[in-house]
């Protein structure tokens, strides 16, 4: 194949087809042109620098800027008054980028000399630069033509999406895709001039000056006169401001009754908070257990005060199981009448103006996310909902100045599986493409490459630990390091300062691997059963809308092939992790199936011969007249929510389908047969808790807390243990047992009770309670989700746990399920990344894990001042 050849009137910065090659060759063979016009969204200094040579011969340069518009646009909606423009603040939003751009360009003189030759241009009237006050301009134009332009005469017309920027013109070490045309007509270039006319009177009230232009340069470092004293007091500002703890703030700093002052905790307040305006958000990520909430709601108050308090707003967005502990906190502070609280589920509330429980998004000026690893996909709508809050200008600056609101993202584990996840979070407080990170002005760019490293290392199963680790580092010096506070336990205990205010951490012991082996008969059932899932199951019932004739589909299903396979594999997973939690769990799942298979069979019966397709609900247990009443009622929404008839599918839709019902009602008759005492894990577990899991010298307190990710296996442990001291929790009834939890598990709470001393749960307990009576937990499965053991171990290893040592016992996957879904590789590369990236002081899961405690530190000890 042959390389693309450059076209000479389409430049795209591509193999020396840049557009500043083409303005050289215009401007140097056409000295009649006299006059360069141009619309841009932005005036980069870089850019203004690398033209200014060309320009000798020039006359008249105009250019007209197009600042984004819409935040005044909407303080005048939400004033309800008309727009007229905003000249004086557009204008000071210029001169701000102008100052910005100056003060993070590298320095040289012939870049000094370039700033100064552009007030030099605008002095003599050589240059004019105008901003547009009421229009949000998207276009980019570049207009060049002879004193006397007319019909004979040559003028030419660049558009496309260029801005005047290093970037945009192509200047070599700058680069980036762009797509510009060139047209030469004049019916083109005089239509373009006349628009540009109009633009540039609309824009007569917002002028740049020399005199606006100089006192921007004066508040730079390019105003001179500055003393070595003066120096070096802005390098100690410059690289030591975000860790000096203020004086003057004694009120946001102030504790309440009932809490206690911790050094290490009012430090992170005072950090957190310069990064939270410097970057307008940043990830609070200390390890499970340093009192994240209170230090969110310090910093929260701290903005409160400096923003001023009838100017400010806030929004906390948490997980259900949190709530109480969010509301009780902020009112502890005092600040709870400044807020607003949403789950996480609910977000749709805060854009829906109708809503009169919530502010409207736009009057915002701060957000708190807590479980922010909750937002890592961008596909979701729970994602869309929050991006749309968080970048939604605000209305209502108080004394903080700038629309942009300020975003904390609390987690203890932001990254779950891959460095998208951070890179998406990022995403709701930073421009992608402009990027305020030092060194990092475009994120997408910096991340996508290792993104495609890291699903390359998961791939390739000689990878080593070593490979995601060296990934993960390349992330935490750029990224993680200037935008997160993390501190583990054992950065605690290494500053004296900080460990005098605490009791010794329990010593997290290294994961204690329980591995169990099948007998003979189950070993052969295991294998059959696994084969049948990963190689013969076809899965036909959740790959419907791939079987619709095309005719039917067009238009409906984009990609439904696709869409089909990967849902299909997501099942496949799924029953294999199921039989991996338990045997029953497993059961119970594949009779689900089964039944749910053979009902859709049943729809192409003569009497029926409908199948439903409704990606937006949920039709089990519904009868047949409730089904098509719901999903007609779904389809005025998404015409994706549909009923097809049995004709509208391809003839071997209904026989996969009867050949995947074999296969089912095989694999059910196998292990209905089955026994419980046939268990071999269940046997397993059950000699620990016997002989080990509450020997006195281990567990002291004699509680112990069982994890699984199947609420069947929950209920089916409970079953075969039967013990009177047994609690099982769950989503079902987790709220209403959360007193008896507090009560039988949680070092901290008034009431001591001994009523339960075993808990079995689902992840609905892994975060926002604490069980740190307990010492001893079990992880009965392994997560897809694997830091997810990270939080499980937070339960119970957190101020004033009670017991010296934690002891974390974790079931492996067998080597038959393991074969095919490489979850124990999976698990392991996942943590380890999270371990490299982030940091962590005991290994979680495996003892193959990399902790290495010689990381850069994620936060900065504050150097001591006034408190």
């Amino acid at each position: 194949m042959h390389s693309p050849q450059n076209n000479s009137h389409i430049f795209t910065n591509k193999r020396g087809n840049t557009l500043i090659k083409e303005f050289e060759g215009v401007l140097s063979n056409n000295p009649s042109i006299q006059h360069l016009d141009a619309v841009v969204g932005f005036l980069r200094a870089s850019g203004y620098f690398r033209l200014r040579p060309l320009l000798d011969n020039i006359n008249k340069v105009r250019i007209l800027i197009g600042i984004d518009v819409d935040k005044y646009i909407l303080h005048a909606v939400r004033e309800g008054m008309l727009f007229y423009g905003a000249d004086e603040a557009v204008k000071d939003d210029l001169l701000q980028q102008i100052r910005r751009d100056i003060e993070h360009l590298g320095y040289s003189k012939t870049e000094e000399d370039g700033i100064f030759q552009m007030v030099e241009d605008l002095k003599s009237g050589k240059i004019e630069v105008r901003s547009h006050p009421s229009r949000k301009i998207h276009a980019k134009i570049y207009i060049l033509y002879p004193d006397d332009f007319n019909q004979y005469t040559q003028g030419l017309l660049v558009t496309g999406s260029s801005n005047l920027s290093g970037n945009g013109l192509g200047i070599p070490e700058q680069q980036q895709y762009e797509f510009n045309v060139k047209l030469t007509q004049f019916e083109d270039v005089n239509f373009a001039l006349k628009e540009f006319e109009e633009l540039w009177e609309e824009a007569k009230n917002c002028e740049i000056t020399a005199d606006d232009l100089k006192d921007s340069i004066n508040r730079t470092y390019l105003k001179g006169g500055v003393t070595p004293y003066e120096l070096y007091v802005k390098m100690l500002m410059e690289y030591f401001s975000d860790r000096v703890t203020e004086s003057d703030s004694g009120n946001s700093l102030e504790i309440p009754d009932g809490y206690t002052t911790y050094d290490y905790q009012t430090d992170a307040v005072v950090e957190g908070y310069q990064k939270l305006l410097r970057y307008d958000g940043f990830f609070l990520a200390d390890v499970v257990g340093l009192g994240k909430t209170v230090i969110a709601t310090m910093i929260a108050k701290k903005f409160l005060l400096e923003n001023g308090r009838d100017k400010t707003k806030i929004l906390v967005v948490y997980p259900p199981a949190v709530e109480q502990n969010w509301k009780t906190t902020f009112h502890d502070f005092g600040i709870d009448k400044y807020a607003k609280f949403i789950t996480n589920g609910s977000l749709k509330k805060v854009l829906d103006e109708e809503e009169r429980d919530y502010w409207n998004a736009e009057e915002y000026d701060l957000i708190l996310v807590d479980e922010a690893h909750k937002f890592r996909s961008h596909t979701t709508n729970a994602f869309e909902q929050l991006q749309e809050i968080c970048k939604m200008p605000r209305v209502n600056a108080g004394q903080i100045q700038g629309y942009k609101k300020k975003v904390m993202l609390i987690s203890a584990t932001p990254m779950n599986n891959t460095p998208a996840d951070i890179y998406n979070q990022i995403l709701l407080f930073q421009d992608p493409r402009r990027c305020t990170i030092d060194g990092v002005t475009n994120l997408t760019a910096f991340f996508s490459p290792l993104i495609a490293e890291f699903k390359r290392l998961r791939r390739e199963h000689n990878s080593s630990l070593d490979d995601f680790k060296a990934l993960a580092k390349r992330v935490r010096g750029r990224i993680i390091k200037p935008l997160t506070v993390r501190r583990t336990r054992t950065d605690i205990e290494l500053i004296p300062r900080y460990r005098k205010d605490i009791q010794a951490f329990p010593k997290v012991e290294r994961p204690i691997e329980n591995q169990y082996e099948l007998n003979e008969h189950l070993a052969g059932l295991f294998e059959k059963t696994v084969s049948i899932l990963t190689k013969q199951l076809k899965y036909t019932r959740y790959q419907a809308i791939a079987y619709l004739k095309p005719e039917v589909s067009k238009g409906l299903y984009d990609n439904a092939e696709l869409v089909s396979r990967s849902l299909a594999g997501i099942r496949k997973n799924g029953l294999v992790k199921r039989l991996e939690s338990s045997f029953y769990a497993f059961k119970v799942s594949i009779n689900s199936f089964r039944e749910a298979n053979k009902e859709m069979i049943d729809t192409f019966d003569a009497g029926k011969g409908k199948v439903y397709i409704a990606p937006d609900l949920d039709i089990n247990g519904m009868t047949e007249e409730e089904i098509e009443e719901k999903i007609n009622e779904k389809a005025k929404d998404n015409p994706k929510n549909a009923i097809f008839k049995a004709s509208d599918f391809e003839p071997e839709f209904i026989e996969t389908l009867q050949e995947d019902q074999q296969l089912l009602d095989e694999i059910w008759k196998d292990w209905n047969n089955i026994s419980d005492e046939e268990d071999s894990k269940f046997a397993k577990f059950e000699e620990l808790l016997k002989h080990e899991l509450f020997k006195a010298d281990k567990n002291p307190q004699q509680k112990l807390v069982v994890f699984s990710e199947s609420l069947d296996t929950i209920e089916y442990l409970s079953r075969r243990i039967s013990r009177s001291d047994l609690l099982v929790v769950s989503a079902k009834n987790r709220n209403s047992q959360f007193k008896a939890i507090r009560e039988n598990f949680d070092a901290n709470y008034k009431t001591k009770l001994d009523k339960y001393n075993i808990i079995l749960t689902t992840d609905v307990l892994a975060e926002g309670v604490n069980l740190h009576r307990a010492n001893v937990i079990v992880n009965y499965d392994t997560p897809w989700n694997s830091t997810r053991l990270m939080q499980r171990i937070g339960r119970v290893n957190r101020i004033g746990s009670l017991s010296e040592h934690i002891y974390n016992y974790v079931f492996y996957p067998s080597r038959e399920g393991n074969r095919e879904i490489n979850l124990n590789e999976v698990a392991l590369s996942k943590i380890q990344t999270f371990h490299s990236t982030f940091g962590e002081d005991n290994q979680i899961y495996s003892k193959d894990e990399i902790v290495d405690r010689g990381l850069e530190k994620l936060f900065d000890e504050a150097i001591e001042g006034n408190k």
